[in-house]
């Protein structure tokens, strides 16, 4: 039998055992290695909802994660018995406008594993054993723990952020949120060539954790005067999921400068600075998810260009979740929480 949990609505949170499915011509077989615990499942625990998407049937949440094939469909080729796989959550139909346009991210068919975007709701990966389409699996044979391995999918939210502020080198950079998506786009903003990383939080620990992944200057925002922010940074991205963080962007931001929102801002009560953006000629664009970029996070990885290990706070075993998800939340204690099979 297999473990399973679901969220069936705010702090609600029951599992079940069934046994592991049979995959089809083109599944795969997956056991757990190791998922991540993300702030939107923390939202679907804590709060029922992610911004605008509401459970409204047991939700199976996690959607970074790593594992170890156990068998596959009698057409799959791409990976074997044993093998040591990376798991992209996005499940792009491949055929829409946004798709055949290189947008896969943006996929009006998409299927995003843990996500209650769509009704009936798309099953996540905290579970012991779980079945995948073979295409969404990169099989690794490097030397590296299926902890690190499940950075793939919050590296390439990160790594599209950047790619979304366009040219960094040489540039000043500001990053609001030192928590795992933060201290990750510290990572990819280095990678892309800025000169200068400053980064923002509420919390003394986020800073420590963003300076030891390569921040240059962190910023405790409130032990500072809203003038001494002013102007700081030709390019900020903001992935803390705070108004408050937005609004420090958009003082922050230099004219003619880029705000990037990569966090998931709250759904109501948001109050937009629309007329601050046309006199300061600012761009403001979003980074929803990811595209190809999974495959980049996955070779930065496993070559160990990006090493992120100072961010893995704690592994727990699939029955303790709830303990996890307060552990994950308590930002004061943790970076990134994961749970393993």
């Amino acid at each position: 039998m297999s473990l399973t949990c679901h969220i069936h609505a705010s702090e609600d949170l029951r599992f079940t055992e069934v046994a592991p499915a049979t995959p089809g011509a083109h599944d795969v077989l997956v056991r757990l290695g190791a998922a991540g615990i993300c702030g939107s499942d923390l939202h679907y625990y804590f709060h029922g909802k992610v911004g605008a998407f509401v459970i409204k049937e047991p939700l199976t949440p996690g959607h970074e994660a790593s594992g170890i094939v156990e068998a596959v469909g009698s057409a799959v080729t791409r990976v074997a018995p044993g093998m040591k796989v990376a798991i992209n959550p996005s499940h792009a139909c491949g055929q829409c406008d946004y798709c055949r346009a290189g947008r896969d991210n943006l996929c009006r068919n998409m299927r995003f594993l843990g996500s209650a975007s769509v009704f009936p709701h798309v099953q996540g990966m905290f579970r012991q054993h779980f079945l995948m389409h073979e295409r969404q699996l990169t099989p690794v044979d490097a030397d590296i723990s299926l902890g690190e391995l499940a950075f793939a999918e919050p590296l390439s939210v990160a790594l599209h952020g950047v790619n979304r502020a366009g040219e960094l080198l040489g540039k000043t950079v500001l990053v609001t949120g030192g928590g795992t998506i933060g201290s990750l786009t510290v990572m990819a903003a280095r990678l892309a060539g800025a000169a200068r990383i400053i980064v923002c939080d509420i919390a003394q620990r986020p800073l420590d954790v963003a300076a030891a992944v390569g921040a240059d200057h962190t910023i405790l925002t409130t032990q500072v005067a809203a003038s001494e922010l002013q102007d700081i940074a030709d390019v900020s991205l903001e992935a803390a999921g705070s108004a408050a963080a937005l609004g420090t962007c958009l003082t922050a931001t230099r004219r003619g400068g880029r705000i990037v929102q990569v966090g998931t801002l709250p759904a109501e009560g948001l109050h937009f600075p629309a007329n601050s953006i046309m006199a300061r000629e600012l761009d403001y664009v979003g980074a929803f998810r990811f595209g190809r970029e999974f495959d980049w996070a996955v070779q930065y990885l496993t070559t160990r260009r990006l090493d992120v290990r100072p961010l893995l706070s704690a592994q727990l075993p699939l029955a303790q979740a709830v303990e996890a998800f307060r552990l994950a939340a308590d930002k004061s204690r943790s970076t990134k929480v994961q749970l393993t099979g």
